[in-house]
């Protein structure tokens, strides 16, 4: 099965949480708090949505940084991802 987001949504695979800090504490999974980062996997065609033009500026495989209880949790195949509204991307993280 495959996740084809329609309209402005995005398709993102969350990025890991690190396990260490900088100064090598290693942190428990209860105290970490997940990254609002995310691998962009699908992106929708944009278009009008809600009466206004939507270009889409992610494609796939970028990563970036999303808000704060902007997601839903979507589980398929046993592996879990988060949509999006390209509106609720904040940022693309270049390395």
């Amino acid at each position: 099965m495959k996740l084809i987001p329609l309209g402005d949504k995005v398709v993102l695979k969350q990025v890991e949480a690190e396990e260490t800090t900088a100064s090598g504490i290693i942190l428990s999974a209860k105290t970490q708090e997940k990254p609002l980062e995310g691998i962009v996997v699908a992106v929708g065609p944009g278009g009008i949505v809600d009466g206004k033009e939507v270009v889409m500026q992610v494609k796939e495989g970028d990563k970036v940084i999303y808000q704060k209880y902007s997601t839903t949790e979507v589980k398929v195949n046993g592996e879990e991802y988060l949509m999006v509204k390209q509106n609720d991307i904040l940022a693309i993280v270049v390395d």
